[in-house]
């Protein structure tokens, strides 16, 4: 459907900020999930708004027009959040990228949703702080795009999601209207809690414009590598039990030997063929005693080898090879394509039972479904790989990745530890909530957008949340 969104050119912006051109359009028709699978919309316009008020402006014109608009970050998602599936105009909030104030005694930075997440890090370095949850992607990725689909990574087994660490919002209604959610107050019962309502919501309820983010000290002590397992029943029961027994770990990796095939064929790494589990430990002090009792409890499991270090090259080039696994898997065979990036995340004490299935299905369905994740906080990240232009194999893939999502669910776990409904997961909305909260979910988004102007076709499988 075709809007038109020529009211864009009487607004107060500049030549710049807006573009109907063919390319700039195609350049914003899919994130990364989407772009794989083909699922791309080109949106009739895209926005660069550079301040809250130009934010307000479109939101404003585009609602009283009836024009959709989806906000726009990286295009780093993996579930087609940024995809403007009802057309009308891509709101790309890149330009509003500036630290806005930075209050290190107070270990807080306010920043606008563009700015990329490591140069939070490295702004606020000279001071010893950081900001610990970054995802993977932390370095192509923007803050705003963590907020909207509450992002996490690797070290949230110990630093929880971006959400635990977003202090207030700026954020901008449908109609225009601009919002100030949470305080610079360490805690607070005032009210409705408005930003973690906004935090996760996609874009669907308001476009934020501003982020007040809690930092903390860099740990003075830091060691990380390696432990290899003769099986992944070994290495997903000793990651479970290290939880259990509070081993006080930073990042906890699972990686199996499919996905070390694939990144050692990717970067030309040398990681054996056989399962293991990545490391870090942070610490201020005593953390020596923390990686003994880690490593006792990998014994009790069968490890082959537990390589620990404290060389920044070594450790980099572990964390490296683990952030690449999502590019190596998409190269591994140029005749299979990813389908749906698996996010699950279930209750830790089900961690060994899932990554069981996960093999056992792979293993029946004679399909390739590398498996690895943040394993600490249960999440498994696995990847269907099929011939997209082959319809039965499609099939034959999409039923294997249902099989597991609905496992995970009946797990007591979630169809999306990080990435977000979007549009790939919105079957799954109802079954892990039930009705009565999904009609709950919709009447928020009619109150604060009865329009539907916001990133509609997302979250909900009914257009619009109707």
């Amino acid at each position: 459907m075709t809007h038109d969104c020529s009211f864009l050119e009487e607004l107060d912006l500049g030549d710049e900020q807006v573009s109907f051109a063919t390319g700039r359009r195609e350049t914003h028709a899919a994130d990364w999930g989407a772009q794989q699978l083909e699922e791309g919309v080109m949106p009739d316009a895209v926005v660069w708004p550079e301040s809250t008020d130009d934010v307000a402006a479109v939101l404003t014109g585009a609602t009283e027009r009836g024009v959709p608009v989806t906000p726009y970050a990286a295009g780093t998602g993996l579930e087609g959040n940024a995809v403007p599936a009802r057309g009308g105009i891509s709101l790309d909030l890149t330009r509003m990228d500036d630290v806005i104030d930075y209050r290190p005694d107070d270990f807080q930075i306010d920043v606008g949703p563009g700015i990329i997440g490591t140069e939070v890090d490295e702004f606020v370095a000279s001071d010893g702080l950081y900001f610990p949850p970054l995802p993977s992607s932390g370095d192509i990725s923007t803050i705003g795009g963590m907020i909207a689909t509450d992002a996490s990574g690797m070290q949230t087994v110990k630093y929880g999601e971006v959400a635990d660490w977003v202090l207030a919002l700026e954020a901008v209604l449908a109609d225009g209207t601009v919002i100030r959610t949470g305080s610079r107050a360490s805690k607070t019962s005032s009210g409705y809690n408005l930003t973690d309502l906004l935090v996760g919501s996609e874009g669907t309820l308001a476009v934020v414009t501003e982020a007040t983010l809690e930092l903390a000290g860099r740990p003075q002590q830091i060691r990380g590598g390696r432990a290899i397992f003769e099986t992944l029943d070994d290495a997903a029961a000793a990651i479970a039990d290290a939880i259990r027994t509070d081993v006080d770990v930073a990042r906890i990796e699972l990686v199996d030997e499919l996905s070390a095939h694939m990144a050692n064929e990717y970067l030309g790494s040398d990681l054996p063929d056989a399962p293991m589990v990545f490391l870090e430990f942070h610490a201020n002090h005593g953390i020596e005693a923390e990686i003994d009792l880690c490593r006792t409890i990998f014994e009790d499991h069968d490890v082959a080898r537990f390589e620990m270090s404290s060389d920044n090259a070594e450790m980099e080039s572990l964390w490296e090879t683990r952030r690449e696994l999502a590019y190596a898997e998409a190269s591994y065979d140029p005749d299979l394509t990813p389908i749906h990036p698996g996010d699950v995340t279930v209750p830790i004490s089900s961690y060994p039972e899932l990554v069981r299935e996960a093999k056992r299905i792979a293993a029946e369905t004679d399909l390739l479904i590398p498996c690895f994740g943040h394993a600490g906080d249960g999440n498994l990240h696995y990847t269907v790989l099929v011939d997209i232009d082959d319809p039965d194999f499609v099939e034959h893939g999409e039923r294997a990745y249902r099989e597991l999502v609905e496992l995970a669910l009946e797990m007591g776990g979630t169809a999306t530890g990080e990435h977000g409904i979007g549009q790939g997961k919105q079957a799954y909305l109802e079954p892990e909530h039930g009705a009565g909260a999904v009609d709950a979910m919709k009447r928020v988004k009619r109150a604060l957008d009865p329009t539907g102007t916001l990133n509609p076709g997302k979250i909900f499988p009914e257009d619009d949340a109707e």
